[in-house]
């Protein structure tokens, strides 16, 4: 859907959209919360809308404008990797050798992802790959603070007042800062990609995520993060087939990072 968004708007547009639709659909529900919460909540909140989704959602469309969506998917197995280091770092969590091999491992994969296709060069290194390694590490801080500083509220409240309250950024960018305005009336595909981007703020924002953040209530910050597995398997799916073409330095990229999630949520055995 990012893809398909990028064939007219810009990054940045693509992102203000992505936030804004998400904000809409969740408005209601959002909107009848806002009494229950106090000012902690919401200064947590809003944080949690930059870093879960505001920052993500600009990130990712960037990334995508120099690398294929398969590989924006396959970097996204990074989660897990940063929930688990802020974890530790910041909260205190334990810490096993498997995870720390782990950690490196996941690393290593992410660097062979961005070192493919660059023949050695380092004038040819894909640094957009770089923005989405941003965006996970937002998300790593996010699963972290909604399990350890707000588990007092619903899913559906850190999701919907979340999002509004970083909608208003997103609205301001996009109708002053960009001239969207004029390629929804001068574009031919506009409205084909404003769709695609509603439909990714609906279902891959705004569902997902009150589905997600109740799996963070309900499991462990790395346990709930692990589901990003799935993100590469769909991703690089689609990806060939809408014509995508991947070398051998992102399948071992692949493969690494999947290696190093996996021991990252390896169990110990007693």
């Amino acid at each position: 859907m990012i893809k398909r968004g990028l064939i007219v708007f810009s990054p940045g547009e693509v992102g203000a959209l992505r936030v804004i639709a998400a904000a809409l659909f969740l408005s209601p529900i959002a909107l009848s919360k806002l009494r229950t919460l106090d000012k902690r909540h919401f200064k947590l909140l809003f944080f949690v809308g930059m870093v879960g989704s505001f920052l993500p959602a600009f990130l990712f469309a960037k990334a995508q404008t120099q690398i294929d969506s398969a590989i924006a998917g396959v970097l996204n197995a990074l989660t897990p990797l940063f929930v688990m280091i802020i974890g530790v770092v910041v909260f205190k969590q334990s810490l096993f050798r498997n995870v720390v091999i782990g950690i490196v491992i996941g690393l290593l994969g992410t660097i062979l992802l961005v070192l493919a296709g660059s023949d050695g060069s380092a004038d040819g290194l894909n640094f957009y790959a770089l923005y989405i390694v941003v965006a996970t590490l937002c998300y790593g801080i996010n699963v972290n603070l909604i399990k350890y500083r707000i588990s007092d509220l619903k899913a559906m409240t850190i999701t919907s007042v979340s999002m509004i309250l970083t909608a208003p950024i997103a609205l301001v960018y996009l109708f002053m800062l960009t001239d969207f305005v004029e390629k929804m009336s001068s574009h031919d595909q506009a409205l084909a990609s404003l769709g695609y981007l509603t439909l990714l703020g609906v279902m891959g924002t705004a569902i997902a995520l009150v589905l997600f953040n109740h799996l963070i209530k309900i499991t462990s910050p790395v346990f709930s993060s692990s589901v990003t597995y799935l993100i590469p398997i769909v991703a690089i799916i689609w990806g060939l087939i809408d014509g995508e073409v991947l070398l051998l330095g992102h399948y071992l990229g692949m493969v690494a990072i999947v290696v190093g999630v996996y021991l990252v949520n390896k169990k110990k055995k007693k």
